[in-house]
C-alpha cells in the first residue's frame, strides 16, 4: 500500500516539471497543459465523496486492486495519449485512482493491524508520500531530459505493476463490514467534533499549500540559491519529513491532540521566519527542514484522528477527509498564487501562517469535544 501511494503521488506532481514538453508535442499552451494536474484533482475530490457508497458490497482487496489497475491503465494511457483530450481522460482515471485509495486507506490500514498500531501504519503510507511529492518534479525533469516526456510518464507504469502484484499476493480478503455506518459523508459533519476537525484540516492543508507551492520562485528570487542548492533543500525536506512521520506515529497514542495542535502552530512559526531571514540561506535550510519534519507528520496525526473519532465509519469518513484535503490544496495553491503574484511573495507566506494558527485554535476545539483519550 505504501508503494502504492508513493507511485500515486509521483504520477500526480510529475506533470508540473514537464509542461512545456508536453504542451509543445501535444499542440497546446502550457497553462492548458497544466490542467492536466487540476483534473486529477477534481476527480480525486468526487471519487472520495461518492466511493464509500459505490464500493460498499465488495471486498475491500478487489477495490483496492481495481484503483491500482487504474492507476497502471492511466500510465500507460497517458504515456501513449496521441492528442490533448486522450491525455486527460488517463488523468482524470489517475484522480479517481487517488481519491479511492487515499480514501479507503485509513480503514483498511484499522483492518491490518492491531489499534495501538494504526499510527505506524499511517506514517508508512505518508512515507511514501512524503518522498514522492519531493523526488517527483525533479525525477521528472531529469527522466524527461534523457528519455522525454513519454518515457518519464512511462516509469510509474511497471512500478505500479508491483504495488498491485504485491498487494494482490500480501492482502488479506476484506469482506465488507455490516456495522459500518451510511455511505453519505456529509451526514458526518452534523457531529460537532467532525465539524470542527474538518475545519482544521482545511485550514491546515490550505495553509501548507499556499506557501509549499510557491517555495521555488521564493528561494530563487528571495534566497537566491542555485538550482542544485534548491533540489538539495527540497531533498532535505523530503528526508526530514520521513522522520518526522516515523517521530509523531511513536506519539500519537498518548499525545494525540496535543501533537494535532502543535503542529499548525509550529509550522505557523516557520512561516513567520521564513518572511523574516528568507534572505539568509542557512536559516533558511534550517526552516525548511523544520517545515518538512511538521507538515509531513501532520497526514498521520489527522488519520490517526479520524480512526478513533470515526471507528465505524471510517470509510465515509476517510472519504471526507480526501475531500477536504484535495480542496484545501485547490484554494490555498490558487489564493497563494494570487498573494504571491499581485502583492508580492511575503503576502502568500503571511496568509499561510494566518491560516495555519486558524488550524491550531480548531484543533483545540475539536479536543473539547473528545470522548476518547
Amino acid at each position: 500500500m505504501a508503494l502504492c501511494v508513493a507511485v500515486l503521488i509521483a504520477s500526480e506532481f510529475m506533470p508540473v516539471s514537464l509542461l512545456s514538453p508536453v504542451a509543445n508535442e501535444l499542440g497546446v499552451t502550457e497553462g492548458r497543459a497544466g490542467q492536466a494536474i487540476s483534473i486529477s484533482g477534481v476527480f480525486a475530490v468526487l471519487t472520495s465523496i461518492f466511493v464509500a457508497g459505490l464500493v460498499r458490497r465488495f471486498d475491500r482487496r478487489i477495490v483496492l486492486a481495481a484503483f491500482s489497475l487504474m492507476l497502471v491503465l492511466s500510465g500507460a494511457i497517458v504515456t501513449f495519449a496521441p492528442n490533448y483530450t486522450v491525455l486527460m481522460v488517463g488523468r482524470a482515471m489517475l484522480g479517481v485512482a487517488i481519491g479511492g485509495f487515499w480514501s479507503m486507506s485509513t480503514s483498511i490500514v484499522m483492518r491490518l493491524v492491531p489499534e495501538d498500531s494504526v499510527p505506524k501504519g499511517l506514517a508508512m503510507l505518508n512515507a511514501g508520500n512524503a518522498i514522492a511529492a519531493t523526488i517527483s518534479a525533479p525525477l521528472g525533469s531529469l527522466l524527461g531530459s534523457y528519455i522525454g516526456w513519454r518515457g518519464a510518464f512511462f516509469t510509474v507504469v511497471p512500478l505500479a505493476l508491483v504495488a498491485l502484484v504485491w498487494q494482490w499476493m500480501s492482502l488479506p480478503s476484506l469482506p465488507p463490514r455490516r456495522h459500518e455506518g451510511s455511505s453519505n459523508v456529509f451526514r458526518l459533519l452534523t457531529r460537532p467534533q467532525v465539524a470542527i476537525g474538518m475545519i482544521a484540516i482545511l485550514l491546515l492543508f490550505m495553509g501548507q499549500f499556499a506557501l509549499f507551492t510557491y517555495l521555488r520562485p521564493f528561494l530563487e528570487t528571495v534566497t537566491s540559491v542555485s538550482i542544485s542548492t534548491l533540489s538539495l533543500l527540497l531533498l532535505l525536506m523530503g528526508l526530514a519529513g520521513v522522520a518526522g512521520t516515523t517521530i509523531v506515529s511513536q506519539l500519537l497514542h498518548k499525545h494525540l491532540f496535543l501533537i494535532l495542535g502543535t503542529i499548525p502552530l509550529i509550522m505557523a512559526i516557520l512561516a513567520v521566519g521564513l518572511i523574516a531571514f528568507g534572505s539568509s540561506p542557512i536559516i533558511t535550510a534550517a526552516l525548511l527542514i523544520g517545515w518538512g519534519l511538521f507538515s509531513t507528520a501532520a497526514p498521520v496525526g489527522w488519520g490517526t484522528w479520524l480512526s478513533r473519532t470515526m471507528p465505524d465509519d471510517a470509510e465515509a469518513g476517510g472519504g471526507l477527509q480526501v475531500a477536504t484535503i484535495q480542496l484545501a490544496i485547490t484554494l490555498g495553491a490558487s489564493i497563494g498564487g494570487v498573494l504571491f503574484d499581485g502583492y508580492g511573495w511575503w503576502t502568500a507566506f503571511l496568509f499561510a501562517a494566518g491560516l495555519l494558527v486558524g488550524s491550531f485554535l480548531l484543533s483545540i476545539a475539536a479536543s473539547r469535544f473528545s470522548t476518547r483519550p
